[in-house]
């Protein structure tokens, strides 16, 4: 069990490092000289054609068992009792009690993780695409497929950021050679080589998995920072009018600037407008209430959509991962679990009702003032790197919604 949340001292660390590079893709000044590769752009030897069949070129997939980083269930954290809602007695009043009662965080233990019965779930697959885990300053323009630091960080981040989908029947996150983060913060056209062929071992993992997964079971796809921005190009290459289209249940893409007017024309699904809707896009970047994200704004306005035009001082999109639906709020007492590390970054649960969410006009979601998670929240009060586990368990409850919500479309 120990072992278990031993992930959470690494992830801690290494997203400090990692979120200052992926997501200082808007304020590249600091960290373009150290981050972005000095050398020439050094295209290496494609994979074989069959290359995917190999099961170690996969982090996830079916057959790895407890091997398996995205399967990962957090335990439950069981919260103190609120002395207001108890009976009170002379010596202390419940009012009183409650102004000593401390904070929401407060616990008093943790359960195992929440086990769903199978037979209430619908039957999908999951192709999670893992973010950004090679950041190695100078280095190449792209990471080895057997850089054992930048695979052993991958499944760090796919214990945390992946696991939400650990419902689907199928679970499935490629190795490839990613794009160093340094890519991101240049306009240099290695930069766009480098995620070029980044891409290409995508798509090439995307084939594989199609001819794997059954040809009538409904497909979710995903990814986080540079894992969603594959997943939205394969929408638009692999995807869009064709009959795969009909197979994908719903899309998410935290993490990743999506343009209401730029991008989303572009893509074959629109935003999710309800909890309840298949086939729709969900995506949102998470700042603190007081946080400064000025500098994202002008990083995201110079960026061109996939239309091909700026995007200019148009909104991003946001997805309330809380509701489900586009813009809007939703109180803190509407979050079902917040993947939360302890103070000593050995062990981490789920707290349910300390994080709230609300879409402001500028399309970044605010989430007032969170419970301290780490050295990972980036200045600004960008929570860029907590996008998914600040919402860990709505967002386990809202994949299974849409999926089922895809099957009755389907059945009827």
């Amino acid at each position: 069990m120990a072992r278990k949340f031993l992930y959470f001292i690494a992830v801690c660390i290494v997203l400090v490092i990692l979120g200052a590079i992926a997501l200082s893709i808007w304020s590249r000044e600091a960290t373009e000289i150290a981050f972005v590769p000095r050398g020439e752009f050094v295209e290496q030897e494609p994979f074989a054609e069959n290359a995917y069949q190999d099961p170690n070129m996969w982090y996830s997939r079916p057959g790895l068992g407890t091997n398996d980083p995205s399967r990962y269930q957090p335990a439950i954290a069981e919260t103190a009792p609120d002395p207001a809602d108890q009976d009170p007695s002379p010596q202390a009043p419940a009012a009183e009690q409650s102004l000593d009662a401390g904070s929401p965080l407060q616990t008093t233990g943790t359960v195992t993780g929440e086990a769903a019965d199978p037979q209430t779930l619908p039957e999908f697959a999951v192709f999670f695409v893992p973010p950004t885990s090679y950041i190695q300053a100078g280095g190449d323009w792209n990471s080895k497929i057997d850089d054992a630091t930048t695979n052993n960080r991958a499944r760090i981040f796919l214990q945390g950021l992946a696991s939400p989908f650990n419902r689907a029947d199928e679970l499935w996150a490629p190795k490839y050679r990613q794009a160093a983060a340094g890519a991101f913060l240049t306009d240099k056209p290695e930069a766009q080589q480098a995620i070029d062929a980044a891409y290409a071992d995508v798509a090439q993992a995307f084939d594989y998995f199609i001819d794997s997964v059954d040809e009538n079971k409904p497909i979710v796809l995903a990814g986080h920072s540079q894992g969603a921005s594959h997943v939205l190009r394969l929408l638009q290459e692999k995807v869009a009018g064709t009959p795969l289209e009909a197979r994908i249940a719903a899309v998410y893409a935290p993490g990743w600037p999506v343009s209401v007017e730029h991008d989303l024309p572009a893509l074959p699904f629109p935003a999710c407008a309800s909890a309840g809707q298949a086939q729709c896009l969900l995506a949102w970047s998470a700042f603190s209430d007081d946080g400064d994200a000025d500098l994202i704004m002008r990083r995201y306005e110079a960026t061109v959509g996939y239309d091909g035009q700026p995007r200019g001082t148009g909104p991003i999109l946001c997805v309330n991962p809380l509701t489900g639906a586009t813009g809007g709020s939703a109180p803190a007492s509407a979050n079902l679990g917040t993947l939360i590390p302890d103070q000593n970054l050995s062990k981490g649960e789920l707290v349910a009702g300390v994080v709230s969410a609300r879409c402001g006009e500028n399309g970044l979601l605010y989430i007032g003032d969170p419970p301290e998670l780490g050295q990972g929240v980036l200045p600004g009060g960008n929570y860029h790197v907590y996008d998914i586990p600040l919402f860990w368990k709505n967002l386990q409850e809202d994949v299974v919604t849409r999926v089922k919500a895809w099957t009755a479309a389907r059945a009827s």
